[in-house]
């Protein structure tokens, strides 16, 4: 089977599922909202972090799309089904990433130029630059596809959407502020921190808002590759 049809019925599969569906509109609300919640009490000392603040809760989601839209196919005996009709593992799993990858892409393209307008009508005068904005609201949509396939490259090693989220959402909630707390410049090479770059109009360490994508993205592509690798050299 080619690609486009393989990449076409992976998209039926998360458009169909309200659990997937819900995720996405979660990525949506969780980041607009937060985010206007921290601009009416933002310190003015960075007005882009203040708009796009809400990142934090919305990466979430964003993990827990990408999780769910993997682990799926690991329920049940839907895998043996699936690899009946392409049994190309390869084609099968670059078609499940570009699912997952596109529409939390456009998702997040919408989540970030809604935040960015919901954040300068919050803080007026002391938002952002138009220019600024924009970089943080592609920043923004970039971050939260690298977090989901993060989270689906990671589901598709440990086969398991409760494992999966039982490891990343306290390491999001929890664990990653302690080490930041605790570690200094190491931990602005967590995935979640790293990526986060972008979102600040200055930053101290050694990424900035391009390099710091950069680190997320090769997060990503190592979770996706351990994912890819485990889905071959093991049965279905």
């Amino acid at each position: 089977m080619e690609f486009a049809p393989v990449l076409h019925a992976e998209w039926i599969k998360i458009r169909t599922l309200r659990s997937q569906l819900g995720a996405l509109a979660a990525v949506l609300v969780a980041t607009t909202a937060f985010s206007a919640l921290a601009a009416t009490d933002a310190d003015g000392s960075d007005p882009l972090f203040s708009v796009f603040f809400g990142i934090s809760f919305g990466q979430v989601a964003a993990v827990a799309f990408g999780t769910t839209a993997m682990s799926s196919e690991f329920r049940g005996g839907a895998l043996r089904l699936t690899l009946s009709a392409v049994p190309d593992r390869r084609r099968w799993f670059a078609a499940k990433a570009t699912a997952i990858a596109l529409p939390m892409l456009a998702v997040g393209l919408l989540t970030g130029l809604s935040t960015l307008v919901v954040g300068k009508s919050v803080l007026g005068t002391d938002g952002p630059a138009w220019s600024e904005g924009l970089r943080g609201a592609v920043g923004c949509a970039l971050h939260l596809t690298l977090m989901a396939l993060f989270a689906a490259g990671l589901a598709a090693v440990l086969r398991s959407g409760v494992a999966t989220l039982s490891v990343l959402i306290p390491f999001l909630l929890i664990v990653s502020f302690v080490i930041g707390d605790l570690s200094g410049g190491v931990a602005d090479l967590l995935p979640d921190r790293a990526g986060q770059v972008a979102l600040h109009s200055t930053w101290d360490g050694a990424l900035g808002p391009w390099s710091g994508l950069a680190v997320t993205g090769l997060w990503s592509a190592a979770a996706v590759l351990a994912g890819g690798w485990r889905l071959r050299r093991r049965d279905a």
